[in-house]
Formats: structure tokens, C-alpha cells, sequence
């Protein structure tokens, strides 16, 4: 069983790996080996069936900041295949796509199907071979060949592209064959908070600015120095276990491996008000004590933030349900200044994001040629995907980086074979 290249991995990375070397090079032999039954898996899940393909931002520098790790190397890969080469790339395969107003970008079918049949549709007219339920279990170098071990078949090839996701058993397999890895850890992921503010406004979303504490109320630091001062912005999601929304979610991939390192035992402190500027938000407040005098504070909220959230917040700065503005002390609207601006919250634990398990962690980077995606140390063997210490927060780009790499490792492979 001898093939021109290999594929371990039927997921999108894999399969747009080999549809890009296949439309190229048609002489070639083909191969994806896929260890479960069903092929694109991530793929049907994604953005709630929908498939989120990429994402609006069409300059490399800009979107290289969707990546908390792998940001400085894909500014080169970037520039050869991005969101707009994605957009084109499928339009030519006539699948229509939509631009969302958050930006986020999808099939205009909102079916994740549409992405799938088109992939499979271009592997059969490409004479690529699937092999499913065809776990690796080994993939060594002889000569100028690579052994690709199953438990029933070995396969040789002249180059292999390992697209297996954060696949721990594949991860192993090529640190004993002299890869460095960074450990795995999850990223987006929401928090598990249980706190009688927050616990019948489930479902409940709202624009907040959060940042993290230890359980010494000691700020986190993630390294990056904007995030650690000003925390991030975005909506904000009250779920039944806790808090969710990209908000949430774009602050546990920055902070993946930090949380990870206190057991996820840590803290939050939320600004419901964030476009509020901080420094004149005390004397504004204390203005509505006699702008609003007659008024209830528990009826009304003079701000744009949710009317039950509001109620909440009231009757946590021990504010009553009948006081007035008028009524309010100085302490009382101290304390509701800080569960506006300052609400801390205690975080026990996570909860995986829906069914778009992401890791942070994988081949260390400076394995990577990101030129061709080709390893360093072992030529013609190819690593593109989440296989790689490379994540992204919600929105498309996860898969743009799949796209990218699959799309710069057949161009390479195209000339090389």
C-alpha cells in the first residue's frame, strides 16, 4: 500500500490539506486515514451546526490577534492564505456564504452539511482514498520512507501531514520520534459560578468588561499586558452553571494555561458598565440621589443593563426593595457602585464550550517551518491543525488556521513530491 502522501486526520485541516494537493497534483496517490467512523465531525458540530467557516477580518495583523498562542507565526501564513482567500476559495466551489453583523462568517444554507458535502464531493472527483475506523498507531521514518502502522495495515509513503486535532495518542507519537510538545490544556471554556446574584437569570446576556483574580485577589497575569490591566470586553452570558458569552470565553482561551495551573479555583471581578468612565462613575451615581429622589431604586435602573440583573445588584449594596434614591446613604451607594463596577464573583470549576472542545497545546512551534508547515527535524512530514500549540477564541478562526495551514502544506507538498 505505497502513496504519494498520507493524510492522518479526517477533519477539516485533513481534508482541506488534501483537496488543495489533489487539485494541484493529480497524478498523485492520496490517503486520509481516519480513526472514527464518520469523517468532518468537528465540522457538524460547529457553530451550532451552522459551521462558522472564518470570520470578517480581512488583514493579516488584525486577525493574528484572534490567537492567544501562534499569533507571531501566522503574520506570515497569513499573507499567502487568509479569510478573504477562504471566502474565495469556496465561492469558487459554489458554496455560498453569508457575513454575520458580529462578523463571524457562514454557509448561507446555516447548514454545516453544505461544508461537509462540498469536501467530500471534491475528494471523490479528485480520486482521494478515505479510510475510516483506521486508528494510527504508529508512523516511522525508514530510509527516505514513512511506515504509517494500523492494527490491520501498514502504509508507505514519500510524506505524511498529521491533521489529528489534539489527538494525545498522535501527540506521544511524534514526541517519541524527537518532537517537542507543550502540554495540553483546555481553552474555551465557561465558568462554573454558584452565587444567589446571578442564579435565576439564566439566560440572560449583556455587554461587561472582566478581569481575573487569584484567590489571594491578586490580578492573573496571562502575559499579555493589555489583558491583564484592562481585562476584556464583551457580552456576557448567565447560564444555569454559571457565566458563558464571548466575554467569558475569549477570557479563558487568553488565560487557558494560568486557570489551568490553579485548578481553576480563582476569581472574576465583573463591570456591568464598562462604556462608563470609571473615574467620574462615584460622583454621576451620586447625582441620581437627587436627579432621582422620589424614584425606587429596586423598580428602575437608570442604566442600560438588564432589569432582573439590576434587582440583583440593588439587593446586594443593602439596598431594600423599598428605599428611594433619596433614601440612600453614602455607604449604600458605595457598595452599589462597586457590585456595578467591581462585582466579584468566586469561580469553582469549568464547563466544556458546547461541543467545540478546543486545547491549548501541541507541537511546540519552533518544531514548524511555517513557510510549508513542514517539520524541522523530520523531512516530509507536515503537522497542520490543532495538532500544533495554536488556538483561537470563538468566532471562525479556529478553522481559518486549519484552512491556512492545510492550504501553504499542499502548496508545498505540490512542489516537493
Amino acid at each position: 500500500m505505497i502513496y504519494d502522501c498520507i493524510i492522518i486526520g479526517g477533519g477539516a485541516a485533513g481534508f482541506f490539506t488534501a483537496i488543495n494537493l489533489a487539485r494541484q497534483r493529480q497524478d498523485l496517490n492520496i490517503l486520509i486515514l481516519e480513526r472514527g467512523a464518520q469523517v468532518l465531525e468537528k465540522v457538524r458540530v460547529s457553530g451550532g451546526g451552522r459551521c462558522n467557516v472564518t470570520h470578517a477580518i480581512f488583514e493579516p495583523k488584525p486577525l493574528t490577534g484572534r490567537y492567544p498562542r501562534g499569533n507571531k507565526e501566522l503574520l506570515g501564513p497569513f499573507h499567502s492564505f487568509m479569510s478573504g482567500d477562504t471566502m474565495a476559495w469556496f465561492d469558487e466551489l459554489g458554496v455560498a456564504l453569508k457575513i454575520e453583523e458580529d462578523g463571524r462568517i457562514f454557509p448561507e444554507s446555516d447548514s454545516s452539511q453544505t461544508i461537509i458535502d462540498c469536501f467530500l464531493d471534491q475528494a471523490k472527483k479528485l480520486g482521494i482514498e478515505l479510510s475510516t475506523k483506521m486508528p494510527v498507531a504508529a508512523v516511522n521514518k525508514v530510509d527516505d520512507t514513512f511506515q504509517v502502522e494500523t492494527k490491520t495495515q501498514t502504509f508507505s509513503s514519500a510524506s505524511v501531514v498529521v491533521a489529528t486535532g489534539s489527538n494525545a495518542k498522535m501527540i506521544r507519537q511524534l514526541a517519541s520520534n524527537g518532537l517537542a510538545v507543550i502540554p495540553a490544556v483546555p481553552s474555551l471554556f465557561t465558568f462554573n459560578i454558584d452565587d444567589e446574584r446571578i442564579t435565576d437569570l439564566a439566560g440572560l446576556a449583556t455587554p461587561a468588561n472582566v478581569r481575573l483574580f487569584d484567590t489571594n485577589n491578586q490580578q492573573l497575569s496571562t502575559g499579555q499586558y493589555a489583558i491583564d490591566q484592562e481585562g476584556v470586553d464583551g457580552p456576557v452570558l448567565i447560564t444555569h452553571w454559571g457565566m458563558s458569552g464571548p466575554g467569558i470565553l475569549k477570557l479563558s482561551a487568553w488565560a487557558a494555561r494560568e486557570l489551568h495551573a490553579c485548578d481553576y479555583q480563582f476569581s472574576i471581578r465583573v463591570d456591568w458598565l464598562p462604556e462608563y468612565d470609571r473615574a467620574t462613575f462615584g460622583d454621576y451615581l451620586r447625582s441620581l440621589k437627587f436627579d432621582l429622589a422620589k424614584q425606587q431604586v429596586f423598580k428602575r435602573s437608570p442604566f442600560n443593563i438588564p432589569k432582573r440583573l439590576w434587582q440583583q445588584l440593588v439587593l446586594a449594596s443593602t439596598i431594600s426593595e423599598a428605599l428611594k434614591w433619596a433614601d440612600l446613604s453614602k455607604v449604600m451607594l458605595q457598595k452599589l457602585e462597586i457590585q456595578l463596577r467591581e462585582a466579584q464573583f468566586k469561580v469553582r470549576g469549568k464547563s466544556t464550550f458546547k461541543e467545540e472542545f478546543v486545547t491549548a497545546g501541541g507541537i511546540d512551534l519552533k518544531e514548524i517551518d511555517f513557510k510549508t508547515y513542514q517539520a524541522k527535524k523530520i523531512n516530509g512530514l507536515y503537522l497542520v491543525g490543532e495538532i500544533l500549540d495554536i488556538d483561537a477564541v470563538t468566532g471562525g478562526f479556529n478553522f481559518q488556521n486549519a484552512w491556512t495551514g492545510g492550504y501553504i502544506a499542499a502548496q508545498a507538498l505540490a512542489q516537493k513530491l
